[in-house]
């Protein structure tokens, strides 16, 4: 299965989730595709918005965004009305300056490490898995970022094992998504009970 069409025609048939909104979830290990595939599957479904997680998270807070995509995303797109939050700037390790505008569409992508968590489950109409390992996903965004960013990465990956040890993702995605030479691939599964 090359082409992603298929699978953006079964989204955004599925009943809303989040007040008007079909919420859909990227979720996967950092390094595995995620955002790439997100804006693939964003332009498959006719410029659906993309919540990227980096956004709400920050240098202190890498997992601690819960409240914030609540109050600035969820909340909002559960009145149908459109999400307003400050991006985090990386760079100058600060929220802001500028707000993000994401409408209440029928589709909206939420991309991230942990966006199929246990606090954002029961708003999803679906959750992808990106199905790359976690060290090969690693590699891969260790390869991307350079050297300058190890001592980053050297945190992330201790977070990030933290996180998924207590709050796993995988086992409750509805589909599981490869990356191929050409395209994707993905396995439609019974997902655990929230």
């Amino acid at each position: 299965m090359n082409s992603i069409a298929p699978l953006a025609a079964r989204l955004r048939a599925l009943p809303p989730s989040c007040g008007p909104v079909r919420l859909v979830a990227v979720d996967g290990h950092a390094g595995s595709g995620k955002s790439t595939f997100a804006a693939r599957l964003s332009e498959a479904l006719g410029a659906a918005p993309v919540v990227h997680l980096d956004d709400l998270a920050s240098h202190e807070e890498l997992f601690a965004w819960t409240e914030r995509l609540r109050t600035g995303v969820t909340e909002p797109l559960s009145r149908g009305e459109s999400a307003r939050f400050a991006p985090y700037d990386w760079t100058a390790r600060r929220f802001g300056p500028g707000t993000y505008v994401v409408p209440a569409a029928p589709v909206v992508l939420v991309e991230g490490v942990g966006a199929g968590r246990r606090a954002l489950r029961p708003l999803l109409a679906h959750l992808l898995w990106m199905d790359l390992d976690a060290e090969h996903s690693w590699r891969r965004g260790r390869e991307r970022d350079g050297t300058g960013q190890s001592a980053f990465w050297d945190g992330w990956t201790r977070a990030e094992t933290r996180h998924f040890s207590a709050d796993p993702s995988r086992p409750f995605a509805d589909t599981l998504v490869r990356q191929l030479p050409e395209g994707y691939e993905w396995r439609e599964r019974t997902s655990a009970t929230a």
